[in-house]
């Protein structure tokens, strides 16, 4: 297939963006992105770890499934600077992404369902697949940096608690849910922008679709072929006749 074709690269890419924005929104529901463990030297009593998530706190006892302690209103009262940072970055990630999901569709759809060779009364109303494909594919670059940044700050940030009370904090499974989503989605858009470079003109402007105008544009419009000029000879098709003005 040509590179106007939706072939095993842009299904790829959208395959992947999907199960990254997927792994964000497990990310962000899942209660584990930090752990506390309290610990008690009581034998009679168990240990308590405390799952803190991006929306809801959670206190367990060891080898026990249930929350002892579950708080639904935990987003409204984060005291970790941390994870309020994650309320707005990852949301505002998943947004981003989906948006290039939805353009990465629009162009497959239309290298699919499209011809080739725009209609010349409508190439200015046309969508430039190419260009859906570049534009999604920095989308998903400015997804990665959204998610990817917060997501790492956790785990210093986890550190500092450690040295500033005890070490009793651990980051938990969803830090490494964002982290590989994040690195999703950098694959995608990686994957996009080299469709895009592979498939263009190199001498051509980096914003360049894989056409911009219809074919026929390019060429000049064929003049009618009369009888009467049929009858000329060739030196007088061939050379002009040039009159001045008096």
């Amino acid at each position: 297939m040509g590179c106007r074709d939706v072939h095993a690269a842009t299904v790829l890419a959208f395959l992947s963006g999907t199960a990254s924005v997927a792994g964000l929104l497990a990310a962000v529901l899942l209660p584990n992105w930090r752990q506390m463990r309290l610990y008690t030297f009581n034998k009679n009593e168990r240990n308590v770890t405390v799952y803190t998530g991006l929306w809801i706190k959670c206190a367990r006892f060891d080898g026990s499934r249930d929350c002892v302690i579950y708080d639904p209103q935990w987003y409204t009262a984060v005291d970790q600077l941390d994870l309020r940072v994650l309320q707005f970055a990852l949301p505002l990630s998943m947004f981003t992404a989906v948006s290039a999901l939805f353009l990465c569709l629009i162009g497959m759809c239309n290298t699919a369902f499209v011809s080739t060779v725009p209609n010349i009364k409508l190439a200015k109303c046309l969508v430039n697949s190419a260009g859906c494909h570049l534009v999604a594919g920095l989308l998903f670059l400015l997804a990665c940096a959204i998610c990817l940044t917060p997501s790492v700050w956790v785990i210093f940030y986890n550190s500092y608690l450690n040295r500033k009370y005890e070490p009793i904090f651990s980051f938990d499974i969803s830090v490494f849910i964002a982290i590989a989503s994040a690195g999703g989605l950098f694959f995608t858009s990686v994957l996009l922008c080299l469709w895009y470079c592979a498939c263009k003109s190199l001498p051509s402007p980096f914003w360049q679709p894989l056409y911009s105008h219809a074919p026929s544009m390019h060429s000049y419009a064929s003049q009618p072929y009369s009888s009467a000029r049929s009858r000329l000879s060739a030196i007088e098709i061939d050379i002009p006749v040039v009159t001045h003005a008096s």
